[in-house]
């Protein structure tokens, strides 16, 4: 999959997430890319609204990973703490990125050489008026 396209609004930003979400299978992993404030966490919220998630989504800055029940599982990850992959593997990261379930992992840079191939990379950028160019590149299971 790729595609460019504009959100300006929040509702924009989680209606695309919903779309992307309703394209979900078990071991789908995406990987969230943008600046604090971008608007990853709401695009999680879409996904996850659309795998009957109602629970309130929230950054697990300081969780490091949120886990989420719903007619797929959704590991959640922010990845802002961690410093390489070593750190990664300590919180048991590979266990969740190789699972049945959904994983939505935000500032996945820090473990790059570690995605699967399948995985869709969602880069959000912010405009002068606030919206947000969202590119998307690679593809779900």
């Amino acid at each position: 999959m790729d595609r460019t396209l504009t959100c300006r609004t929040a509702d924009d930003m989680e209606a695309l997430g919903r779309e992307i979400g309703e394209t979900c299978v078990p071991g789908t992993v995406i990987s969230l890319r943008g600046s604090l404030g971008a608007g990853k966490t709401v695009f999680a919220k879409g996904v996850a609204r659309s795998l009957g998630i109602q629970e309130a989504i929230v950054s697990p800055t300081f969780t490091l990973v949120q886990e989420y029940d719903g007619r797929i599982p959704m590991y959640h990850m922010d990845l802002y703490r961690i410093t390489s992959e070593e750190d990664f593997q300590m919180i048991g990261g590979e266990d969740m990125l190789y699972s049945d379930g959904v994983c939505l992992i935000e500032w996945s840079e820090i473990i790059n050489s570690m995605l699967p191939s399948g995985t869709l990379f969602v880069q959000i950028t912010v405009n002068d008026d606030q919206s947000r160019t969202v590119t998307l590149k690679g593809g779900l299971k």
